[in-house]
């Protein structure tokens, strides 16, 4: 596994904080991870991320992890709405269609487990783009296999077991305890969800979406008052 620094003048400061306490993941939406580089190394673009891992599993370090990178943008989690100075950034080389390489994998697990072991970071705040932005983006998508990374431990992925009856307003409620942003509309809520827990349902909330949103707030509730900067 190759890595490379290739460094971004895109950074600021933490605010706030003096450490990341959250991850978050994006695919780049470009047809090559060079393109992708262009980007989030020009003073021009104005977006960053930490890190970027190319198709071929080369791990491009854009930013210093003590650094606040720009990738977040207008988001949201528990009670934190600057998540760029609490987060780590890492970029997915992937045209946001196709599946996601063994070999772009295998690098990103490899960095994550360095990622999470130095900051302390806990598994269930290994975020996607769609968790913290709902409505406003939808990576690392549907392809994206975030069932492989919770069978190594580096994030988590919650089965409907016990299941429990269709209750908007609780769904809603175990939702926001789990540290969604739940001030936006019903449906872009629960799309939201759905890209990221239970990518094979469509149509109406179901029994399977309130179960799992349940399960995710007693497991992993936020602690809001901590975490409202």
């Amino acid at each position: 596994m190759l890595r490379v620094s290739s460094p971004s003048p895109n950074f600021t400061k933490r605010r706030g904080t003096s450490k990341p306490d959250m991850v978050v993941l994006h695919y780049t939406a470009t047809s090559s991870a060079s393109n992708a580089l262009n980007t989030l190394c020009s003073s021009k673009a104005q977006v960053s991320a930490h890190y970027l891992i190319s198709e071929n599993g080369c791990i491009f370090n854009l930013v210093d992890e003590n650094k606040r990178a720009w990738h977040a943008g207008l988001s949201h989690w528990g009670g934190i709405s600057d998540i760029n100075s609490h987060s780590i950034g890492i970029e997915l080389s992937n045209d946001g269609f196709s599946p996601f390489g063994e070999k772009l994998m295998g690098s990103l697990e490899i960095l994550l487990k360095e990622i999470l072991k130095k900051w302390n970071i806990p598994v269930h705040r290994v975020l996607g783009h769609s968790d913290i932005s709902p409505g406003r983006k939808i990576d690392p998508g549907r392809k994206f296999d975030w069932e492989r990374l919770s069978l190594s431990g580096l994030a988590i992925f919650v089965e409907s077991k016990g299941i429990l009856k269709v209750d908007r307003n609780k769904f809603v409620s175990d939702l926001k305890r789990f540290g969604y942003n739940v001030e936006v509309p019903f449906e872009t809520l629960l799309l939201s969800f759905r890209l990221r827990f239970n990518p094979f349902v469509v149509g109406a909330l179901s029994k399977s979406d309130v179960t799992i949103a349940n399960n995710l707030a007693l497991k992993y509730p936020v602690d809001v008052e901590k975490n409202n900067t």
